[in-house]
């Protein structure tokens, strides 16, 4: 038995799922060194929420942290999290954006890109696993995991079989919510080492306090990779600590090879890390540490437990809390099962509130609602509830053929948009997933130039020389 391989998610998952993603890379670099040294499969450290909140709450390029990540961890693969069409935005994007952005993030330093969509449909992942393979990075393909009646291991099995037949370099289960039990990881990941030739890569969270134990059970049925976060950001709704996984592995067949006195050591910068985000208010302990096993009987995950608290507490209408939790599995019951994951999670909830407190079930419903019921999301997994459907959209005709078949290039216009702040290739990326957050940024960066050297504008034209 081959040993098992882990991929440490420290630099991105661990502090977005404890931490709204508020880790700056100066709290990063010091550990490089050491996290260079310590012989993992990979550092997941990019993608996902990192990009947004970097333009939007630390004054940080994304691009710049990459760069400036993959200078100092020239030994280790550097991995990132992408929505296939929806990149890291909320919306389709056109193929020509898609293509650019994954080149630029294998021309800036990443190695491993895993690809997912919210509807587990691979006609929203093509776009982004073509670029992967043709501009020299590997495409981890992820099978957004989540239980219903159509959800079942065979459906599971086939989506991997599919996923490999699109050249992917890897499959992974990407289990979001923690609902992956551990007998049921242990059979899963023996039927996909039967029928696919892949390594497999296991994803999840300690949000219902099985993580540890599902992780475990996947490594004895022949897991290639998982997912685990330093226990300073580890466990809770974050992944389990890798400390705890390689002791526990040491010494038996599984062993990972990975030096623990080495991971102590890197632990201990980030136990600073982890005081200065729970100091400055980011970070709860009793929040993201305490186990949650509703997590298992409503399926929602843990970002979107806190997005409803929010929108009740805003309403006033806490007191409806458990009545919006039941209406959950009723209005994704009604939408054809989606994955609950960004951004399907959010469509989901949203509506699960409105039916509550409207009185009236889909008597108000959201754009994104009506867009997901229309195909504008992609293909659901199962069929909805047509009088529901009906009651929504009206006569309107349901997409179903890939969305992003609907949009134009638009890659030139966006640099149209941009001219007077574009300072480098990838800030039309940036503008084209942000455009009001990174417009902000731009004009912060510039004016923090203008202050470093009152010479930087160009006279003729005002712009900053590129």
């Amino acid at each position: 038995m081959a040993k098992v391989k882990i991929t440490d998610t420290i630099l991105r998952d661990a502090h977005q799922s404890q931490a709204a993603t508020r880790m700056r890379l100066d709290e990063m670099l010091p550990a490089c060194e050491l996290l260079d040294k310590a012989g993992y499969f990979s550092l997941e450290c990019w993608g996902g929420a990192t990009f947004d909140s970097c333009l939007r709450f630390l004054n940080e390029d994304p691009w710049d942290r990459l760069r400036a990540l993959r200078k100092a961890l020239p030994n280790t693969k550097l991995q990132m999290l992408l929505r296939g069409q929806n990149i890291l935005g909320y919306k389709h994007y056109a193929d020509d954006v898609v293509d650019y952005f994954v080149k630029k993030s294998v021309d800036n330093g990443i190695d491993i890109i895993r690809i997912f969509d919210a509807l587990n449909d691979l006609r929203n992942m093509e776009a982004a696993v073509k670029a992967a393979k043709q501009y020299g990075g590997m495409a981890e393909v992820a099978m957004s995991y989540t239980t219903s009646p159509v959800h079942t291991e065979e459906y599971f099995v086939k989506l991997a079989q599919d996923i490999e037949s699109m050249g992917a370099d890897l499959i992974c289960i990407k289990d979001m919510a923690g609902l992956l039990l551990p007998f049921n990881a242990y059979s899963l990941v023996k039927k996909l080492k039967e029928n696919t030739k892949l390594p497999i890569v296991l994803h999840t969270h300690n949000t219902a306090g099985t993580g540890a134990m599902t992780l475990i059970k996947a490594v004895e049925a022949g897991v290639d990779v998982i997912d685990t976060a330093l226990s300073p950001l580890g466990g809770g709704t974050s992944q389990p600590a890798t400390e705890s996984i390689v002791a526990a592995l040491k010494g038996t067949e599984y062993d990972t090879g990975l030096d623990e006195e080495l991971l102590a050591k890197i632990a201990e910068h980030f136990r600073g890390v982890a005081e200065r985000l729970t100091k400055d208010g980011w970070r709860d302990p009793d929040k993201v540490l305490s186990v949650n096993a509703k997590a298992l009987q409503y399926q929602v995950p843990g970002g979107m437990l806190s997005n409803l608290i929010g929108q009740l507490k805003q309403a006033g209408a806490m007191d409806k809390y458990y009545t919006v939790l039941e209406e959950v599995p009723r209005v994704r019951k009604d939408f054809g099962y989606p994955p609950l994951v960004t951004p399907t999670s959010q469509i989901v909830g949203t509506q699960a509130v409105m039916n509550v407190l409207g009185g009236e079930r889909y008597k108000m419903v959201t754009k994104e609602s009506k867009g997901l019921l229309k195909g504008e999301y992609g293909r659901l997994p199962a069929p909805v509830n047509e009088d529901v459907r009906k009651k929504c959209i009206g006569d309107e005709k349901v997409i179903t053929y890939r969305p992003a078949d609907d949009i134009a290039p638009e890659l030139e216009n966006y640099r149209k948009e941009i001219r007077e702040y574009s300072q480098q290739e990838e800030d039309v990326l940036s503008y084209a997933l942000f455009p009001q957050v990174a417009t902000k940024f731009f004009q912060w960066r510039q004016a923090q130039q203008l202050k470093a050297d009152p010479t930087a504008y160009s006279k003729e034209d005002g712009t900053m020389p590129v």
